[in-house]
């Protein structure tokens, strides 16, 4: 995958790292092989799916690690013009001045924590580009979700990069073209998989998390972001 789309990425390195690195001060992290590159075929998008980005031992330590430390909150969301409560667990997280506005609501950054700082400098080092905070999503179960949507805010930018990383339980991530219902994908992320999305994605695409019947485990997924801060302290 190391292209034009995404300066710099190279998933092909045999490097590897002690799932230890994750546990203490920040450090850089090592590219390590993935299991499967897959370039999402969708016109006007680049899109990139890494599987298995996070070695198996790596994604449990970092998943066990947010589960503990991060500030789970239920975030207020604008839907059908009234505010409503979110159906997962969030946290925003990232430098001082990457204040975040979604669906009507401004959220302030909580502080990095150190288990996420090897992962933001490994994505750093093999894309190329600079990420300044992360969303945490936690979803409970299969009824906990994320509604279509794009992930287009102005302090994203034009073309933003938005990296996304998932951990715990497989869940069908879909995409839809917001003009031509007969442009869409579905993929099945799992535990330490990686997911670029870049170019005009946003700009001609909407995704989703969608809900599921059958049981299944929890999963965390970590969408790292690039906040221009003139934008997002408007």
């Amino acid at each position: 995958m190391a292209n034009a789309h995404f300066p710099g990425f190279d998933v092909t390195a045999a490097n590897r790292i002690d799932s230890s690195a994750l546990r203490g001060a920040a450090q850089p992290v090592r590219a390590s092989v993935c299991r499967m590159k897959i370039r999402v075929a969708l016109p006007g998008a680049e899109i990139g799916w890494c599987r298995g980005w996070l070695q198996a031992a790596q994604a449990d330590v970092l998943m066990q690690a947010l589960l503990q430390q991060v500030q789970w909150e239920v975030h207020r969301i604008r839907m059908f013009g009234r505010l409503v409560d979110s159906p997962r667990l969030s946290s925003w997280i990232g430098d001082a001045e990457a204040s975040y506005r979604y669906s009507g609501t401004r959220f302030a950054p909580q502080p990095w924590l150190d288990a996420l700082q090897p992962v933001r400098t490994r994505l750093q080092d093999e894309t190329g580009h600079p990420f300044n905070s992360v969303l945490v999503n936690r979803y409970r179960s299969g009824n906990d979700a994320m509604g279509w949507h794009s992930d287009d805010e102005p302090e994203l930018g034009a073309q933003p990069l938005i990296a996304s990383v998932s951990l715990g339980a497989a869940r069908r991530f879909a995409f839809k073209h917001r003009d031509d219902a007969a442009l869409k994908q579905t993929l099945e992320l799992g535990h330490g998989d990686l997911l670029l999305m870049g170019g005009d994605t946003q700009r001609h695409y909407k995704h989703s998390l969608p809900r599921i019947v059958k049981p299944v485990g929890e999963r965390i997924n970590l969408t790292f972001r690039q906040i221009a801060m003139r934008v997002s302290q408007r």
